[in-house]
């Protein structure tokens, strides 16, 4: 199938890409990469009246350090921060998702601020934002505005995001050199959509680990953070038991969507198991 017609701008400038967007009313779409948005023009699933191109838009590129932390611009591709030596100091979490998105041809094309703003619940980066405790720059004729990831991500292809604003940049606050990483995810093949996968960010404290953050995708409309599986392993020493607590308490933390590619007790099982390798990587980071 072919595209819908639509009218086509690419703006010079965030401030003519505002105006056009505001001019384009409540359906008018932003693309970036291409990869989310091309194929459903295609397939006739977007039909939107203009598409406003931000490709051309530098103050949107680019990987700064800021304090301890890192602000990512929205246009960076996923092979940038593959290869961003400061995100792999940095965060690492981030290096180790991007491995498992899609395949090279879409990482070459395809953006960070792209796939937040698409908001697939199956998809990697959504959940590192979560897990990150990152903070959405949203930008709008009216000005700018943070959003954290909790609050950014509402549902099924749905975010924080009204009419007539753009992610701008992604804000993740001071890690530490004590931070510690884990990535898992079950997929069919490798670079498929997740079946289950899992984010997850700790502090190494006196042995132990402290604070930490565990975010499912793949399991319901968005990702989601387990809470209680999080509350077990804090300050908990790393034994059988305190696995075996977290594991149980991931019953309360999700409600897994059953479809043709996998049940509801099928997903609970797998994110047991990719709550197991987090877990291992999280502590064989500490050790």
């Amino acid at each position: 199938m072919k595209a819908p017609e639509f009218d086509y701008a690419r703006p010079a400038s965030l401030d003519e890409a505002l105006r056009l967007l505001a001019d384009g009313g409540e359906d008018a779409r932003v693309i970036a990469g291409g990869q989310s948005l091309v194929p459903a023009l295609n397939l006739r699933l977007a039909a939107p009246p203009v598409v406003v191109d931000i490709g051309g838009l530098d103050p949107l590129r680019g990987i700064e350090a800021v304090g301890d932390g890192l602000r990512i611009g929205a246009l960076v591709r996923h092979a940038e921060l593959a290869r961003s030596a400061l995100v792999a100091a940095r965060c690492p979490l981030l290096t180790q998702a991007i491995a498992h998105v899609a395949h090279p041809a879409i990482r070459n094309r395809g953006t960070f601020g792209g796939s937040l703003a698409q908001a697939d619940p199956a998809a990697e980066l959504p959940a590192c934002a979560l897990a990150l405790d990152a903070i959405m720059i949203v930008a709008s004729r009216s000005g700018e505005r943070r959003v954290a990831a909790q609050d950014f991500f509402r549902g099924v292809y749905e975010t924080a995001l009204a009419a007539g604003e753009i992610l701008v940049a992604v804000e993740i606050p001071a890690l530490g050199a004590d931070r510690r990483f884990g990535f898992a995810e079950f997929s069919r093949r490798r670079g498929d959509f997740a079946i289950v996968g899992v984010a997850a960010a700790a502090t190494k404290s006196g042995g132990r680990l402290a604070s930490p953050r565990i975010a499912f995708f793949g399991t319901g409309d968005r990702p989601q953070l387990a809470r209680a599986a999080a509350a077990a392993l804090d300050g908990a020493a790393n034994d059988t038991n305190t696995r075996k607590a977290a594991r149980e308490k991931l019953a309360a933390d999700l409600d897994p969507v059953e479809d043709s590619t996998a049940s509801r007790a099928m997903r609970l099982h797998l994110a047991g198991e990719a709550l197991e390798q987090a877990i291992d990587a999280l502590w064989r980071e500490a050790a």
